[in-house]
């Protein structure tokens, strides 16, 4: 009644709004189109002064027609007439366009009286053409003043009939409480959601019986389930068709019962029944039905589910534990045989075996293949396939959706892409498959294969869905092996090019030589073996901590700044000094492109520089923080010299200290990678201890000795790159080895080519002997001219000729091009022309040695 009263309030407004506006639009227009049309008005509006004769007559006639205001204008809108005079000359607020096309327009506008309601009428001439506009309109204020006298009859009105509504609805309430016994509106519906819960919400039947066996009630699951018609309410229990006998006379006893089985058709049934008691005697009995044959079928849906869901766990967790494209795809085969197939096969882009993308023509390969048997005749693991455009593999390739083939005997598309072995497949009892194409990003990358042999039902949608989120997750772990195949070929490209190819040929040490990258990715390990002259050699290994891309060119850069540096014949600790400047110098001035994970420069490095003398037998070591070199005695004795450790390089503001072996000729340097020691299993101590036992034999050749060392230290799957490097030392003989000490006088020239090509012709290189003397010329004049005593000269008969001039001055002879005026400054350009190369290196003492090397003869060389 409320709500009757408020929308009876309601339309009364309304109604009256909608009439006074209807009412406000005719009267504004009534009065402009009279004023429009008085007689007149064309000519005033002509005249000079329009304003002065219009205002006056506006005015009076606006007091008279009751309306608000009576303006005026011209055709562009500006006002003659208005109520507020300073309006007069304005230009008009509202539409004119209609107006001036001849029509009336009428509009509510916020005008400069407020909101207003007016109209708009054109002003024709005799010719009908428009000479200007009326506007005559109403305020809303005054409109809806109507309005308000009007309210307080309707409120009135309506207070009256909701009194007399509340007066009846209370009679009727009080009647109605009396008929229900004192139940309010809530219990009353609390009451009737319960039974209607009973009838129609539980998933249980429910009968109700009186104490005659007549069936009082029977909800709709119970209907359901016993199959009762639809007139059984009413009836007695022993007449109703269909049921059970057992369960008829259950229901006659009224005794009680619980969790009894009973059979209806079909199905089983749950009964419990418990009688009825109306005032201490039975009335009757209440009976619950529940279906265990749903409950079982449920709880078969539920394990189902939970198989279904650990095999995607175990998918998840087993598949992917390596980076291996072809591991990885035999896990995926492994982990659904023979939880969810008898038999499957992954199919792969070749492309995708090594890292590429796959391409639309590429063929594809069976990378895995797993079974409850091994005698299947599907493909063999490692056959090129090229699936014919009817079989379903083709299709899923090419659409990129999974398919099921609930019976691969009457699939003549996939039957037709090899018919005999397609009909070994069936007669081996392989009856159904599905075929999923493994994706990622996108890209297809191949197709999985699911066979059933053993289960007599085909496969079915609900195994489609299962295979293909199996084989989404896999395509992913999949796509992860692959990119990092390419990017580990890549890594291992760039660092294999990086290091040496073939060791170049000397004498001074016979060298056996290991690289192993880390089973994680490539690393920054290197070694290297420098032929120096004076029959020396170099000896390098080097490390940058770390792995991928970053770590290899870290490591070729170094590598080249060590060969750079050691074609100056600095002393080792030097040239570790400059090594560790270089590395200073490439943190300072890299900004991301050469520093480290985290942006922070170099990881670090270490490196081991050696130079081996085979005239003196002597080696002289240093090293920036890399583990110190084994020694292992022609006599079988294996040492661990004690070296200067020096600061891994990139620090700074740590000098760098030498120490010299004495190296007996068939004595084996070995050189290593801390990678090569380390290991989760063992402390460092243990690793050296391990390695000084697989050395401690003097037998071996450096390749034996080599193996030893890897057979007894190589981890299974190294976690860091391992070098090894093994130098036998050799010494050139005494007989090949001339010098003598140089008289400090210019005569002393002549004695010393006579003894040097004397020398030359006992070693059968007279060929040379008109070479070697102007060399030996040049060098020992300079060094008895620019230098200081005492000055000796070498003679080295090893894979080349090499000519040593030692003095004890540390001024270096430079190069240049004589003019062709000049008397001097030829010579040392004489020596570079006759020589293979020439150079100089300084001693520890302070002097210098200014070298020169010449090619041998065919067969001259050691």
């Amino acid at each position: 009644m409320v709500l009757l009263a408020a929308g009876a309030v309601l339309a009364l407004v309304l109604q009256s709004s909608h009439d006074i506006d209807r009412e406000a639009r005719n009267r504004s227009v009534a009065v402009a189109e009279t004023f429009a049309h008085s007689p007149g008005l064309p000519e005033a509006l002509r005249s000079p002064n329009p304003s002065k004769i219009l205002q006056p007559i506006t005015e009076a006639t606006r007091a008279v027609a009751g309306v608000d205001f009576i303006v005026v204008m011209d055709t562009h809108g500006i006002r003659y007439t208005h109520p507020l005079p300073d309006r007069i000359g304005k230009r008009f607020v509202g539409t004119i366009g209609p107006s001036l096309a001849g029509h009336v327009y009428t509009e509510s506008v916020n005008g400069p009286l407020g909101k207003e309601m007016q109209a708009v009428v054109p002003v024709f001439s005799a010719d009908h053409r428009v000479i200007g506009l009326v506007s005559a309109g109403l305020t809303v204020k005054n409109v809806t003043g109507v309005v308000d006298r009007q309210l307080p009859v309707i409120l009135g009105a309506s207070a009256v009939g909701l009194a007399l509504a509340t007066a009846g609805s209370a009679l009727i309430s009080r009647r109605l409480r009396r008929q229900t016994h004192g139940l309010g509106p809530l219990e009353m519906t609390r009451m009737y959601e319960h039974h209607d819960a009973v009838l129609h919400a539980v998933r249980e039947g429910v009968l109700i019986t009186d104490g005659t066996g007549r069936l009082l009630l029977a909800n709709d699951e119970a209907t359901r389930l016993l199959r009762l018609p639809p007139d059984a309410e009413g009836q007695l229990v022993g007449e109703l068709p269909g049921l059970d006998r057992q369960l008829v006379e259950l229901l006659r006893s009224g005794r009680e019962a619980t969790d009894e089985m009973h059979e209806a058709g079909d199905r089983l049934l749950v009964i419990n029944q418990r009688p009825t008691r109306l005032r201490g005697r039975s009335e009757g009995t209440s009976v619950t039905i529940r279906d265990s044959t749903e409950i079982r079928v449920l709880s078969t849906r539920a394990d189902a589910a939970r198989r279904r869901l650990k095999l995607l766990y175990d998918a998840g967790v087993g598949v992917g534990t390596t980076l291996d494209v072809e591991h990885t795809a035999q896990e995926l085969a492994d982990v659904a045989v023979p939880r969810f197939a008898d038999f499957v096969t992954i199919d792969l882009a070749e492309p995708v075996l090594h890292g590429d993308e796959p391409t639309s023509a590429a063929d594809l390969r069976r990378t895995a293949v797993s079974g409850i048997r091994d005698d299947s005749p599907l493909y063999p693991r490692g056959i090129l396939i090229d699936f014919l455009p009817s079989t379903p593999q083709a299709r899923g390739l090419d659409s990129g959706r999974a398919e099921v083939v609930t019976d691969l005997s009457d699939a003549p598309g996939w039957y037709a892409q090899d018919p005999p072995r397609a009909q070994a497949i069936i007669d081996y009892g392989i009856h159904s498959l599905i075929t999923a194409p493994l994706k990622a990003r996108g890209v297809v990358l191949g197709v999985v294969n699911f066979w059933r042999s053993g289960k007599p039902e085909p496969f079915d949608e609900e195994d489609l869905s299962l295979a293909e989120e199996l084989v989404a997750r896999a395509g992913i772990t999949i796509d992860n092996a692959r990119r990092y195949t390419r990017e580990h070929a890549l890594a291992v490209t760039l660092q294999h090019s990086l290091l040496p190819r073939d060791l170049p040929e000397q004498n001074a040490v016979e060298v056996a030589h290991y690289y192993l990258p880390a089973q994680s990715g490539v690393g920054g390990d290197w070694f290297d073996v420098i032929p120096l002259p004076g029959s020396r050699v170099a000896l390098v290994v080097g490390d940058v901590v770390g792995h991928g891309l970053h770590a290899a060119a870290t490591m070729g850069r170094l590598r080249t700044a060590v060969l750079n540096f050691s074609s100056l014949d600095l002393p080792p600790d030097e040239l570790l000094a400059r090594l560790d400047d270089l590395v200073q110098y490439i943190d300072q001035s890299t900004d991301g492109g050469g520093r480290g994970p985290d942006g922070d420069g170099l990881l670090g490095a270490t490196c081991l520089y050696a130079v081996y003398d085979a005239v003196t037998q002597r080696c002289t070591i240093a090293r920036a923080g890399h583990v110190p070199p084994f020694v292992v005695r022609p006599d079988g004795r294996v040492e661990m010299p004690e070296l200067p450790p020096g600061a891994p390089l990139g620090l700074g503001g740590f000098p760098f200290e030498s120490a010299e072996l004495d190296l007996s000729e068939g004595s084996q340097l070995v050189l290593y990678t801390d990678g090569l020691i380390e290991s989760r299993a063992r402390d460092i101590d243990a690793g050296l201890a391990l390695v000084r036992s697989a050395l401690g034999r003097a037998d071996r050749e450096p390749e034996e000795t080599c193996r030893a060392l890897l057979k007894a230290m190589l981890p299974v799957r190294p976690r860091d790159d391992v070098a090894v490097l093994v130098a036998r030392t050799s010494a050139l003989g005494a007989d090949r080895i001339a010098e003598w000490e140089v008289p400090f006088e210019p005569s002393a020239v002549g004695e010393m080519r006579a003894l040097a090509v004397a020398k030359l012709e006992e070693w059968g290189l007279a060929e040379l002997a008109f070479g070697t003397e102007l060399v030996l010329s040049e060098l020992v004049t300079n060094a008895i001219r620019h230098g200081a005593a005492p000055v000796r000269l070498r003679l080295l008969h090893d894979r080349v000729l090499t000519c040593e001039v030692f003095d004890s001055s540390s001024t270096s002879p430079h190069l240049r091009y004589a003019a062709t005026t000049d008397e001097g400054g030829r010579g040392l350009f004489l020596v570079a022309q006759i020589s293979r190369r020439w150079g100089v290196r300084y001693t520890p003492e302070g002097g210098k040695v200014i070298w020169s090397e010449q090619q041998l003869p065919d067969g001259g060389g050691w």
